[in-house]
């Protein structure tokens, strides 16, 4: 939008903005991410698989927010590039754990890196404080939407 102008009917409505900028974010994560095989749904699997507990590939679908089959194929991915690998639990022999590799884990810090970094690319409009004041904002709004579950 630019700042010379006044904005029209849709750039004051609150879901043609939050489209737009998810859409330049996505835009500009891929392209950060594509020299790691990875995309976003990808890096999201491998950072909820690196907080440290032994995950199943139910509980980790469910930390996501995303249905089963739909992480079985993501992890099927992950796991045809090295990144995890699946092994029964010891302690439920019905239960798939899923953790990252030496690979997945070396690959998750690079990607990482480079998802940060164009994040800030992605926000080098705003200084400092309207970036956090927008982050905050935006954790107020998701944590509303989850507490009227």
């Amino acid at each position: 939008m630019a700042t010379d102008q006044a904005p029209t009917p849709l750039e004051d409505r609150l879901g043609y903005l939050l489209k737009h900028a998810q859409a330049g974010l996505a835009r500009t994560s891929a392209e950060a991410l594509a020299p790691y095989g990875v995309d976003g749904h990808e890096l999201a699997v491998l950072v909820v698989l690196s907080a440290g507990e032994p995950l199943s590939q139910v509980e980790a679908a469910a930390r996501l927010g995303v249905d089963r089959t739909t992480m079985v194929s993501l992890i099927d991915g992950l796991e045809g590039q090295g990144l995890v690998e699946r092994r029964r639990s010891p302690q439920d022999r019905r239960r798939n754990i899923v953790e990252l590799t030496p690979t997945g884990t070396e690959r998750l810090r690079q990607a990482e890196r480079a998802r940060r970094a164009a994040e800030r690319r992605f926000l080098a409009p705003l200084d400092e404080k309207a970036t956090a004041d927008l982050v905050r904002a935006l954790q107020a709004l998701v944590a509303g939407d989850r507490n009227s579950e």
